[in-house]
């Protein structure tokens, strides 16, 4: 999803559109057209339900902004720090940090299934309008149709499984109940497991008997299957590093001068910082200005080198997911909503004095075994 270039800002959030999207839109027009207006509203030409079928699909695109939309304008008032919304082909995802309350985060969930039936509804209602009292049949068949889809969105979203909304809800009443974000994360993961993979199951059989969208219901159990093994995997992270500082999880770290030029930073940089992912790079007065990997260096024309400077091909600072010693790990993980592959610099007086990379880690994951869900009795200390 990273590559999707913005449209435009919602509320300052940027709408990202993905290469996938357009699927989605010729799908519902073919479906449209082809079936439901034809049954629906009988007797026009093909060539009128070919136009309005377009039109209802861009209608529900709209619909599907408007409800992640409304997830990030909730998220927005709760202080959490949201990345940017994208719509594409399985329907859209709103990327954000973690709400701080149990009660923000079902707010925040709940947004989106509450959009799509307020839009769920007025669809209908000007259904009702166009065609039992203005007698635009066509129009009338196309409105109820987007008012039906925006209540199925709706009632799919509330799916009691992450990443669905109905999972994200169950996450914050066991995380309110048992008072342990990370168990209630587990639990509606593996909700989210189970029902991603009856989804696949359900519609191979429906594809297997011959009917189409078959295939389309096990897509969208794939991209929930894999969204749920990939958020237990990030909680049993999450548990591991509870409680940990930045301190205690970072590296020594090798910097070099971007002043330099690439050959001379490849001779007397380099070495020093063997098996770093990358270089954190300092100014003249010593304060960070970025990082440099390996492979940027290698793209430069050896031809060159002498002459192209490290701040010229450094990715800048403000790129990068800044720490100080101090600071909890979670609470790092937290807002760091994506790192574009690049390790935490953790920083103290203006100075780089380390970093947390991916391996760190995951080595932590490995070491730490989070607690057996439910607790017993023992393990809750009474």
């Amino acid at each position: 999803m990273n590559g999707s270039p913005p449209l435009f800002r919602i509320a300052g959030v940027p709408l990202r559109v993905h290469w996938s999207a357009p699927l989605l839109i010729v799908v519902l027009s073919l479906g449209l057209a082809g079936g439901v207006l034809p049954d629906w509203a009988p007797g026009h030409s093909g060539g009128t339900y070919n136009g309005l079928a377009v039109v209802g699909a861009l209608l529900l695109l709209v619909s599907l902004v408007a409800h992640e939309a409304a997830h990030a304008l909730v998220a927005r008032r709760a202080d959490v720090e949201v990345e940017d919304v994208t719509v594409f082909a399985l329907g859209g995802v709103t990327r954000m940090g973690t709400a701080a309350t149990a009660r923000d985060a079902g707010r925040i969930a709940a947004a989106g299934p509450l959009t799509s039936l307020l839009l769920g509804g007025l669809g209908l209602g000007a259904a009702v309008l166009a065609g039992d009292v203005l007698h635009w049949t066509l129009v009338g068949a196309l409105l109820a149709w987007t008012g039906w889809a925006n209540v199925l969105l709706a009632g799919f979203n509330l799916v009691p499984a992450a990443p669905l909304d109905g999972g994200r809800v169950l996450q914050a009443v066991v995380w309110r109940l048992r008072g342990d974000r990370e168990k209630a994360a587990r639990v509606a993961a593996r909700c989210g497991q189970v029902a991603g993979g009856l989804m696949i199951a359900g519609g191979w059989v429906r594809f297997l008997a011959g009917g189409a969208s078959g295939l389309w219901l096990a897509l969208i159990g794939l991209f929930v299957l894999m969204a749920a093994s990939s958020e237990l995997r990030r909680s049993v992270l999450f548990e591991a590093v509870r409680g940990l500082r930045a301190a205690d999880a970072m590296r020594p770290v090798a910097t070099g001068q971007d002043w330099q030029t690439v050959d001379r930073f490849v001779a007397e940089t380099l070495p020093r910082a063997a098996g770093q992912p990358v270089v954190p790079v300092t100014d003249f007065d010593g304060r960070p200005s970025g990082v440099v990997a390996l492979p940027a260096l290698r793209r430069v024309p050896a031809a060159k080198r002498g002459e192209v400077r490290v701040r010229a091909i450094a990715a800048p600072l403000e790129s990068c997911t800044l720490a100080g010693p101090d600071d909890q790990v979670t609470d790092i993980l937290d807002h760091a909503v994506t790192t574009a592959g690049r390790p935490i610099l953790v920083l103290a007086d203006r100075r780089v004095v380390g970093m947390i990379t991916a391996e760190d880690i995951v080595g932590f994951t490995r070491r730490r075994r989070p607690p057996v869900w439910p607790p017993t009795a023992r393990s809750t200390g009474r």
